[in-house]
């Protein structure tokens, strides 16, 4: 009798339990869904501060300065301003071995040639989920020994891209201040920002690590960095109108809690192969570009704020022809 008792009691709480995800869940899409409504302000649009993420084949010896010229006869027609450039990744130890980015300053020659003030920075990162260790002090220190190292091909800055980071991480904010030294032009990928309370642990419980940064620890990392790209693509959502939300949160919180004289930049999935089937059709260039738009018109008028594409070996002529229309040159 009294085992009965107690497995209703378990599947009362279960059911209570189930009622409440389904309906903060219902009403997170809800805000998501409003969000992403309204038409943006015609300057709420790319200021030229735009980045693009580039595989490790333009390091590696395997794309030649015709290549770029052709990628560079592209980038004109755009705001990119910033290429983040695969040259990673870390060893276990935090080492990174010169040979695997021979052909960086052939690279970064030939962005010069091709496309003056554009700037090129070495996208370094590792798994740190069993993979590379940043808690450990040696590590850290064979890390900027690598950066260091790199850095020394030429390229303009680092972009950091290491993942998943737990909220409140203290030694990546130790890494990314011992890094300052080394390089005028600190860059770093982020995850995205908890949209509201009560969100992050939620997400962390289902995905077993910090899919969510608190809004305190992502202004710390942001004072550390000079520009920082919100990850806002692999959202899972079902929908454009949801994902679109999304962003348009995401960016409103970004645009919020990073200083202004730092670059905001919104990702933008330029590729498509998200892993889930409602995936490719929901998040797109075009649904982070308004959504961004949007978030920049109730937010106010900025001038360091951008889209990062990702990545430049997956993006398809929609692509680009989204980020065209819908980002860069709005309405014409």
């Amino acid at each position: 009798m009294a085992s009965r008792t107690v497995l209703r009691s378990g599947l009362r709480l279960l059911a209570l339990a189930v009622a409440l995800v389904v309906l903060l869940a219902g009403l997170v899409a809800g805000a998501h869904r409003v969000k992403f409504t309204g038409d943006p302000e015609a300057w709420a649009k790319s200021t030229g501060n735009d980045a693009l993420w580039m595989g490790h084949m333009w390091v590696d010896g395997r794309r030649k300065q015709g290549d770029l010229r052709h990628l560079a006869g592209r980038l004109r027609r755009t705001g990119i301003k910033d290429l983040y450039v695969h040259t990673g990744p870390f060893s276990p130890d935090g080492t990174l071995d010169p040979a695997l980015y021979p052909g960086a300053g052939n690279l970064v020659r030939w962005v010069r040639e091709e496309l003056p003030g554009v700037r090129v920075s070495a996208w370094l990162g590792q798994k740190v989920d069993g993979v590379l260790d940043l808690d450990d002090v040696k590590t850290r220190q064979n890390i900027l020994a690598s950066v260091a190292t790199a850095l020394k091909a030429g390229f303009d800055g680092v972009h950091y891209n290491f993942e998943p980071i737990g909220d409140g991480d203290t030694a990546f904010l130790d890494l990314l201040d011992r890094t300052r030294p080394l390089t005028k032009l600190i860059s770093t990928s982020t995850p995205q920002i908890e949209p509201y309370p009560g969100m992050r642990l939620a997400a962390r419980v289902a995905a077993t690590h910090d899919k969510y940064w608190s809004q305190g620890y992502f202004r710390d990392v942001a004072a550390r960095a000079d520009q920082v790209a919100v990850m806002t693509y692999d959202a899972f959502l079902p929908a454009t109108a949801l994902y679109g939300g999304h962003v348009v949160r995401q960016a409103e919180l970004a645009l919020d809690l990073v200083p202004k004289d730092r670059l905001v930049l919104i990702g933008a999935p330029a590729y498509h192969d998200h892993g889930v089937s409602w995936g490719d059709e929901a998040e797109s260039v075009a649904a982070a570009a308004q959504g961004t738009r949007l978030a920049l018109t109730s937010s106010g008028r900025r001038e360091r704020v951008g889209l990062a594409l990702y990545v430049d070996f997956a993006a398809t002529e929609q692509d680009w022809r989204e980020y065209t229309e819908s980002w860069f040159q709005p309405g014409r």
